[in-house]
């Protein structure tokens, strides 16, 4: 990931924001409490469902923000953050499978030749290096998890870091799909805040990485 694509990854969160809130002012869209009400009434399989789904699009290339983002508008903070933790672990698990059943030449391709900058990311395998590649918002996750199962990673230290490494990051865009329509709230302003934090500390750390690389060679 180079600090150029990182640069992109930024522009495009904040383009979509902006264009969420357009379509809000310019089409409108439900009340969240009654869209919240509406979602319970369909009872304990909806946030299954929606669990399931967040598993699926997490094997996939698909931008998962957007349903990190609806998964607070439709559940709320602490459920949605719940919900999306536990089906991101289902996906990652499976992907990690599927990496060590498609083997490396699939998963180069799959992961868009970023193979070799995740390798040198995951060096020394274990939690901690899991951890850190889910901390920075602009580390691809589904890349992540099929180049996990190349490695010899232990699962339970796989599951542990990605549980803790996507946890600020979730929790910080659920609460922007709980209040994105409160933009005086608080909680708000701490998770964007959040955002800008690990996203900038990211791109810190890689051109920092890339210069030592240099530097070395």
């Amino acid at each position: 990931m180079t600090v150029r694509a990182g640069v992109l990854r930024v522009a495009g969160l904040v383009a979509l924001l902006a264009l969420l809130v357009a379509a809000a002012f310019l089409v409108g869209v439900p009340d969240p409490q009654q869209l919240r009400s509406n979602v319970l009434a369909l009872g304990w399989w909806a946030p299954v469902a929606f669990g399931a789904l967040y598993a699926a699009v997490s094997l996939s290339p698909l931008p998962k923000t957007i349903f990190t983002l609806a998964a607070g508008a439709l559940f709320g903070l602490a459920a949605g953050v719940v919900i999306v933790v536990a089906g991101a672990l289902l996906g990652a698990v499976a992907a990690l499978y599927l990496g060590r059943l498609l083997g490396r030449d699939t998963v180069r391709w799959l992961t868009g030749g970023r193979l070799d900058r995740l390798d040198a990311l995951l060096t020394g395998h274990g939690m901690r290096a899991i951890v850190v590649t889910r901390l920075i918002p602009i580390v691809p996750f589904t890349a992540v998890n099929y180049l996990a199962g190349l490695t010899s990673v232990r699962m339970r230290h796989f599951i542990a870091g990605t549980a803790i490494g996507i946890l600020p990051t979730t929790t910080a865009y659920v609460t922007v799909g709980a209040y994105g329509r409160q933009p005086g709230a608080w909680p708000l302003w701490a998770a964007l805040a959040t955002l800008l934090v690990l996203t900038v500390g990211g791109l810190a750390a890689e051109r920092y990485r890339r210069r030592r690389t240099r530097g070395a060679s």
